[in-house]
This record gives structure tokens, sequence and C-alpha cells, in this order.
């Protein structure tokens, strides 16, 4: 780990006091306007975070854990978020929470949030387009990061998740292994690890059985319920005529059958639809979802406990750590009907 970068840092690569880059780091008005900005950029250039803690308190631990994510309000992030949960409490550990959009600028404010209260470490479900520097910003500053679900370029840190490409290939063989040709995909994006491992999953499956991967039968886009119910409409109206899809998430799943549905279309029989994480809501829908268990329950686990090692002096191997998918057969896929 980087050493950290210090005032007097700053101080030397702008030949000013070291009590000059304090007071602006604190906005003081006793330093020129220009001048505090002139020095915030240079902290921020360099990777510097100004901690409101005093220095004698920074070397004990706080006990505080910050956790990053997308959506809490996506089912997949809470089940994520519940064993961390129980992972931290058994030592003692609480966590603060922020959801970042996908928003680099959020998350990068909360992350230095966390560090001025002198958080531990973070885990992370890296928002689109976080540039390696914002990670390195925590870690150089003293506060490790673990990745959960996402995985990114240029950083070395612990990585816990499904094993995507593996996971969608299981529910595409399932719905080749029951006669369908015409399967399209529902959802994801390119621009995440996650978006761009599930449909290569989805296209090696195809590969392998010999049938043709037609760019056409691929709606990108969708992450939710409602998205998954405006694209049915898409999907019902492709040339090709799927017989089937594999979606990205169980939500995209649930609101597609019910588009089918209101279109007039029984899921199961006329179409057959698969998602992915196996969420408690799977079971219980109308149909019941065929789906794809991805681990979240142990990814959450796995990365908190790979954090509290890591804090207690232990170092966890970086790079990705794959949860290995299950499939879970119900009743939203059956034979194509001839």
């Amino acid at each position: 780990m980087a050493q950290k970068v210090k005032l007097s840092t700053i101080a030397e690569s702008l030949g000013l006091s070291t009590a000059t880059i304090s007071l602006a780091l604190r906005d003081s008005p006793l330093v020129a306007v220009d001048t505090r900005e002139k020095i915030k950029e240079q902290a921020r250039h360099l990777g510097y975070i100004y901690n409101r803690r005093a220095a004698s308190l920074r070397t004990s631990r706080s006990g505080i854990i910050g956790v990053v994510v997308h959506d809490i309000m996506n089912p997949f992030y809470g089940e994520i978020l519940k064993a961390i949960e129980t992972e931290l409490d058994r030592s003692r550990h609480t966590f603060i929470l922020s959801n970042h959009y996908d928003s680099v600028d959020k998350q990068r404010m909360f992350v230095e949030t966390l560090l001025q209260l002198g958080g531990d470490g973070v885990i992370m479900s890296p928002a689109i387009g976080t540039p390696p520097e914002d990670v390195a910003l925590a870690e150089n500053n003293g506060m490790p990061a673990i990745f959960v679900a996402r995985s990114m370029e240029g950083v070395d840190v612990p990585i816990y998740r499904g094993d995507d490409t593996y996971g969608i290939s299981l529910a595409t063989n399932h719905l080749i292994g029951l006669g369908h040709r015409s399967i399209a995909m529902i959802g994801g994006t390119d621009q995440t690890s996650t978006g761009r491992d599930r449909y290569q999953g989805y296209v090696n499956a195809l590969r392998k059985a010999g049938i043709e991967v037609d760019p056409g039968l691929r709606i990108p886009g969708p992450r939710t319920k409602q998205g998954g119910f405006e694209a049915a409409v898409n999907f019902l109206s492709l040339p090709q005529k799927p017989t089937a899809a594999v979606c990205w998430n169980d939500l995209v799943a649930i609101g597609l059958m019910n588009g089918i549905a209101r279109a007039g279309l029984i899921p199961g029989q006329d179409i057959s639809v698969t998602g992915y994480d196996d969420l408690e809501e799977a079971s219980i829908a109308t149909p019941s979802l065929t789906t794809v268990w991805n681990g979240q329950a142990e990814v959450g686990r796995l990365a908190a406990r790979a954090l509290l090692d890591k804090l207690a002096g232990s170092h966890e191997p970086d790079g990705i750590h794959l949860i290995k998918p299950e499939m879970r057969i119900r009743q939203s896929t059956g034979p194509i009907r001839r």
C-alpha cells in the first residue's frame, strides 16, 4: 500500500507552508479564495483527503465500514447487503450505506466523506466509468476496498461476484434443450462487466449449439420490472418471432412476463422466459420463474469477511473470486410449441 499523502507533500509542491495548506483545506477565510481553490485542486491531484478526526484518533479503528452500490431498491443488492451486515455484526462493526445510481461524482463524494469520518474500509459495486484513481484514493489513504458484483480494469483489489458468463449459459442451454432456437436476450448494458459477461454467456451457448447469433434478438437496456414490462412490446414485435427470452435479471423477467400476459399470451407456454439472481420474488411469481441462483448472499458474506481479514492484517488475494451459479427450473419455461 502506498504511503499516505501528507500536508507537507502539498505544501512542498506549491511552495507554501503547511499551516496555509491546513487552513485552505478547512475553508478558512484567512486564505484567499483563489489560493484555496488552487490548494484543493493540488490536493485532489495528489490523492490527499483531509481527515476531520484528530491525528491521535486516526491510529485506532473506527469500526465503520462503507458500502456503496448502484441501487438498494434492487433486491439483488439488498440480499448482498443483508449478508454483509450479518458478517459485520459478528465483529461489532457498523456500516454506512450509499447508492451511487452510476454517478461517479456521487460515489467519489461518499468515499471522500468516509475517509473524513475515519472509515476502516469500503465495499463497492463500482459505478459505470469509475476511474482507477478513485479506488486508489481510498487505498492510498489507508482504507482498503473490496468489490462486489462488478469488476473493473486497472485496479488490484479482491472482487467477489457470480460467474455471469457461466450462469447465463446455463439459462440459454436450458431453453435450447427445450427445443427453442429463436431466443432473445433482454436487458443489461455493455458498460458493466456484468452486462458484458452475461451477453457473452448467451452468445457462447448459442454458438456451441450451432445456432447463429442474431444481433436483432438482443434488446439491451432494461434492468427493472418496469423496463422489462416496456420491453415486451419490442420483444413481441421482433420480426424473428422469438419463442423464448433470456433476461438480464429476475426483475426484467417478471416485468417481461407481465407484458406478455397483458398481450394475451401465456408465459411458460406461449413464450418461455428465464431470469437471473433467484430473488425471493422469483419463486412466487405467476408463473413461478425459471432462473439462475447467483450466490449474492455468499458474495456479501465473503466480501465482508475478506475486508475484516484485511483489516486484521491478512491479505486476501487480489483479483476475481467467482461463485458458481446454479439453475432453478420452475414454470416460466417449457418445450417449444410446434
